[in-house]
């Protein structure tokens, strides 16, 4: 959505040539057909992968408008699904933001959730500040209510979904600690924390999968995208002892202006990704 500057032009290794090709000419949009377990069940669903670079100031953690702050060209994650259970309906969006110069920000930057069902909602948001991980909850409920913790530098397993499109040599394997998807423990009702996992990437031709298994929580997390760059992300599977979500890719368009695309006439585009004219 902007130029990249010159001076992040200057530490950028020479691999982030066909990484400013790509992702600086618009967003990258995907939708997904969803199985979503939740109580128990599964319900059908869909879910949109939305990329997209930003400028993004580096105290404020917001984008940056002005063009005059100290900012860095991030790669932003929105990640969102639509499922319903029974007569009531969920919806969730994560949006999360990672420089794109991989070694001199190890770590994203912020990374928000939301949360909404026929109850209530809920809302979290992860800062990554010097040395760890500024985290506010807001929830209906009252087990979770609101809350601010403070966590170490682990991996946020919601940032790894961006470093797997820049560079999936960046991603953590063996054991590591991982801060688990913020969908996961909303909707489960489990505590924001550091967790113990085993973390793998496998390449199997065409496609390669990174797999995350954390034993504490029953849970394996396991993403399968092309091998060559820019690495599009075709399936996922996530499995508890409460049942199996998974994704699979439907539609994608890339190099798009979507936020110009705000006209009656523009809804031809959800047509062409598969989403219904009016939003479910």
């Amino acid at each position: 959505m902007k130029a990249v500057s010159i001076s992040l032009l200057l530490i950028l290794p020479l691999h982030a040539d066909k990484i400013r090709d790509h992702w600086f000419s618009g967003a990258e949009i995907s939708s997904y057909r969803l199985t979503q377990s939740h109580y128990g069940e599964s319900h059908p669903g869909h879910a949109e992968l939305i990329f997209v670079t930003e400028p993004f100031l580096l105290g404020q953690q917001v984008k940056d408008e002005s063009g005059r702050g100290d900012s860095a060209d991030i790669l932003k994650l929105n990640a969102l699904t639509t499922f319903h259970t029974g007569i009531y309906s969920y919806r969730t969006m994560t949006s999360t933001f990672r420089p794109i110069d991989l070694e001199r920000f190890p770590h994203a930057l912020k990374s928000t959730t939301s949360i909404q069902d026929w109850c209530g909602q809920a809302f979290q948001q992860s800062n990554f500040r010097e040395n760890g991980w500024s985290v506010q909850l807001r929830s209906y409920f009252e087990s979770a209510g609101d809350k601010d913790l403070t966590l170490p530098a682990a991996h946020l397993e919601d940032a790894l979904w961006i470093t797997l499109r820049l560079d999936p040599k960046k991603l953590p394997t063996g054991k590591t600690e991982i801060i688990p998807g913020a969908i996961f423990t909303r909707l489960n009702h489990q505590p924001i924390a550091a967790v113990s996992a085993m973390a793998s990437l496998t390449e199997s031709g065409k496609t390669s999968t990174y797999k995350i298994s954390y034993p504490s929580l029953e849970r394996t997390l396991a993403i399968r995208f092309d091998t060559v760059f820019p690495h599009v992300i075709r399936n996922w599977q996530e499995t508890t002892p409460k049942g199996t979500t998974t994704a699979i890719l439907s539609k994608r368009l890339e190099n798009i202006d979507y936020w110009r695309m705000n006209k009656p006439g523009d809804a031809v585009k959800r047509k062409e990704l598969g989403l219904s004219p009016v939003a479910d």
